[in-house]
């Protein structure tokens, strides 16, 4: 068994167990009839708003990348929809997929794309921390909204969040500005391993201080980069804000800043697609923080998470092919490499016995590994 069925079998357990804690006590009839009576003009609205939060996705993602490559639009929406949808099916695929797919068409090494991604998670945050600062401290409260500990919670969670990317983004800053210094630094810890190890980990680090180049742009070109950012969260709201509406949950808009912030946590449970993280983290902001009963509640945490993942789901799957990739080459990408040297003497061992594992014009995706230059592939 790989690392990715080992994290696919215990992240499918771990989801099991979350469905469990959110069905607990839920009225099946009463949830049978908050879907016959949801409206779907406005859930169409969610479907609609996520096919616009990956296009603002996309559109960011050319800033942060600016300063490395100039890639065409239509290149990077591609390679959105593809690297999400694999990390809704393949644990941590996303963050392979995505430089890897950039990188091989443009001069760029995969871990200076990968640097890009890194950076994009950053300024997720900072964007999500400021959302709830303003629901906090800013716009006025909800009259539906209840007091409780997890409130408190998630405003201690918040802070300490908010210290933590402060403090990556300046160790980030420090290892780009002065890369020279950092990785002679680096080099005299790795001069302590074997040089076949050593070797492709210092060009690996030399090209992901290359990828932060983003961080000393223009202040216009960074201000555009949280503009950006503020229409990515922004339709992620306006989609829950339409779930809402659907299931008669009346909210105004920033309610869903809460549960956004209570979404994050949800979703950093590693289970596939986020099943049972999202959906417990949805039921616990709707019931606890806003008194909604927990039949609609999770009514609308079902389809929010459906509709949400759906777009993403088609979309990467139709351009998957176009890429030049299967998911099994997806899994692959994401193995130990261990694993992937399994998977080599598989192959050599099958080549002296008349056949082979795999075909030599679809060879197993490795590119990603600390190092290789990113392969020129046709794509899209």
């Amino acid at each position: 068994m790989t690392s990715t069925h080992r994290r696919l079998a215990a992240g499918g357990v771990l989801a099991l167990a979350l469905l469990a804690l959110f069905f607990r006590g839920v009225d099946w009839s009463a949830l049978r009839a908050a879907f016959r009576s949801a409206d779907p003009l406005l859930l169409s609205g969610v479907v609609v708003a996520t096919v616009v939060t990956y296009l603002a996705r996309a559109w960011r993602w050319g800033f942060l990348l600016a300063p490395l490559a100039r890639v065409p639009f239509s290149r990077l929406f591609s390679a959105t929809v593809v690297g999400f949808m694999s990390g809704l099916l393949v644990p941590r695929a996303g963050e392979v997929v995505r430089p890897y797919l950039i990188a091989r068409h443009h001069d760029l090494k995969t871990s200076a794309a990968f640097a890009s991604i890194i950076l994009e998670r950053l300024v997720d945050l900072i964007t999500v921390l400021g959302l709830f600062f303003l629901y906090l401290y800013v716009l006025p409260h909800p009259e539906a909204q209840t007091k409780g500990p997890l409130l408190g919670a998630l405003r201690w969670g918040g802070a300490l969040a908010a210290l933590g990317a402060g403090t990556i983004l300046a160790v980030l800053f420090t290892f780009h500005a002065r890369a020279d210094w950092a990785m002679s630094m680096l080099d005299r810890l790795l001069f302590r391993l074997p040089s076949r190890v050593a070797a492709p980990v210092s060009r690996a680090l030399r090209s992901f201080a290359s990828g932060l180049a983003v961080l000393q742009a223009s202040p216009g070109h960074l201000l555009a980069i949280l503009g950006q950012s503020l229409v990515v969260w922004l339709a992620i709201a306006a989609s829950f804000y339409c779930c809402n509406r659907a299931f008669g949950v009346h909210l105004p808009f920033h309610s869903t800043f809460l549960l956004i912030a209570f979404l994050t946590v949800g979703v950093a449970v590693p289970t596939p697609g986020n099943v049972g993280g999202f959906h417990e983290a949805y039921l616990l902001a709707m019931t606890q923080a806003f008194g909604v009963s927990r039949d609609t509640a999770a009514a609308a945490g079902i389809a929010s998470h459906a509709l949400s993942n759906l777009p993403v789901l088609l979309l990467g799957l139709a351009f998957l092919g176009r890429e030049g990739l299967t998911m099994g080459k997806v899994a692959e990408m994401t193995e130990e490499p261990s694993d992937r040297s399994l998977g080599r003497n598989e192959s050599a061992l099958a080549h002296q016995a008349g056949g082979t594992l795999r075909s030599p014009h679809n060879p197993p995706c490795t590119a990603y590994a600390i190092g290789a230059p990113a392969p020129e592939a046709s794509f899209k």
